[in-house]
């Protein structure tokens, strides 16, 4: 059985941590800083770090890889088509790799970047900044449709699938969220939950896909509230989830 645990980095970072507790050997998905992890292995020396997993190139992500394989030797996953600091594997859409003994699929989900790939396990997925807790990553290299078909895939998968993101972005989202869809019951009861979860400092991460899906406005995009709402912002008729999509998004980058 593997553990998940979050170890935080900057002011809102998480780098997952992943233990099999059979062999004492943990891997971690996102290194930005090595800081925490090499705190975490100093207090634990008997775990040996065996795995990076990389979601995508910016540095928040990467910042710590080199170092940690350096202390380690640990392999290191990444996008094939994005520069990922110290890669031993390179990693396409629907390419399969055993992590601690679990076997994880490898999804295509451009958009926030043009290679961004997330980890699949059956009933985990480590999604990088591709999908946020109630929201979705700012498209800095990749196109809203790119956005968009990446989300649709994402929420394609099975509804109990555990969603790890990066990011403890999850009350502004849901601030958004509401706005976008004011009676939404799901939203409010979820934004009051999270704001006690916040005002205790206690972390709202892991999402799962059946609540995004009732709550996040970036999988809605086929309701119609949400579509309505997406019109009235920018003053068109959306025609497609897709367009609906980057009005929203638009929307989100001013918010």
């Amino acid at each position: 059985m593997i553990q998940i645990s979050a170890l935080p980095a900057f002011t809102d970072n998480y780098i997952w941590l992943l233990q099999d507790h059979s062999t004492l050997r943990c891997a971690v998905v996102d290194p930005g800083d090595a800081a925490p992890v090499k705190a975490w292995l100093a207090r634990h020396p008997e775990w040996t770090l065996s795995d990076i997993l990389v979601t995508h190139h910016h540095h928040d992500h990467v910042g710590g890889v080199e170092q940690l394989k350096k202390l380690s030797g640990a392999k290191v996953y990444g996008p094939a088509s994005e520069n990922i600091p110290a890669r031993d594997v390179a990693l396409n859409d629907n390419d399969r790799i055993s992590v601690l003994g679990w076997e994880f699929e490898v999804l295509a989900v451009p958009g926030h970047t043009l290679g961004h790939i997330a980890f699949y396990h059956h009933g985990v997925l480590f999604c990088g900044d591709t999908l946020f807790a109630a929201g979705c990553g700012r498209l800095f290299e990749g196109t809203p449709e790119q956005m968009h078909t990446s989300l649709t895939r994402l929420s394609a998968l099975p509804e109990d699938t555990l969603v790890y993101c990066t990011h403890e972005y999850t009350l502004s989202n849901l601030r958004f969220a509401q706005a976008v869809e004011p009676s939404n019951p799901d939203i409010a009861e979820r934004l009051a939950k999270v704001t006690q979860l916040r005002e205790a400092a206690r972390m709202t991460l892991p999402s799962t896909l059946a609540l995004e899906k009732l709550t996040n406005p970036f999988l809605r995009t086929g309701e119609t509230s949400v579509k309505q709402k997406a019109d009235e912002r920018n003053g068109l008729d959306n025609r497609g989830p897709s367009t609906v999509f980057a009005a929203l998004r638009a929307w989100k980058d001013k918010f």
